[in-house]
């Protein structure tokens, strides 16, 4: 029983570490005056941020397969994951592909990131209270 409760522990573990990465990104993009700047951390980041995902979905699996146990809620939290993994992916492809140059992309995306890291935590936050509901 020792082992399920240290996967429990490392899993919650990760998803704090993981919003903390989110909350950080927001933060990020919300208080950057100029994109090149901006860009390069959001670049550092994100192999973070896919880390942490999937070593909450590992972690998330490992539990829902030891407790021998699928319900709704672990459905939702898989869901969510791909969700998130997905958002981000196009997050940074949209990011990639700006130019120097071009500031009306610049802006466009700043918005459009904002936007992104907003749900991301919004959705986090939705399935943490879905399963303390289910």
């Amino acid at each position: 029983m020792e082992l399920m409760s240290d996967a429990v522990v490392t899993h919650v573990f990760a998803v704090y570490f993981f919003l903390a990465v989110m909350l950080f990104n927001l933060y990020s993009v919300s208080t950057a005056k100029e994109f090149l700047p901006l860009a390069k951390r959001l670049k550092f980041m994100t192999p973070l941020y896919h880390l942490t995902n999937a070593i909450v979905m590992y972690t998330g699996a490992i539990v829902s397969a030891y407790a021998q146990h699928f319900s709704f809620t672990v459905v939702i939290m898989i869901a969510a994951a791909i969700f998130l993994l997905v958002i981000e992916i196009k997050r940074y492809k949209k990011m990639r592909v700006i130019k120097t140059t071009d500031t009306k992309l610049q802006e466009e995306f700043m918005v459009y990131a904002k936007k992104i890291y907003t749900i991301e935590i919004a959705i986090l936050v939705a399935v943490y209270i879905i399963s303390k509901i289910f």
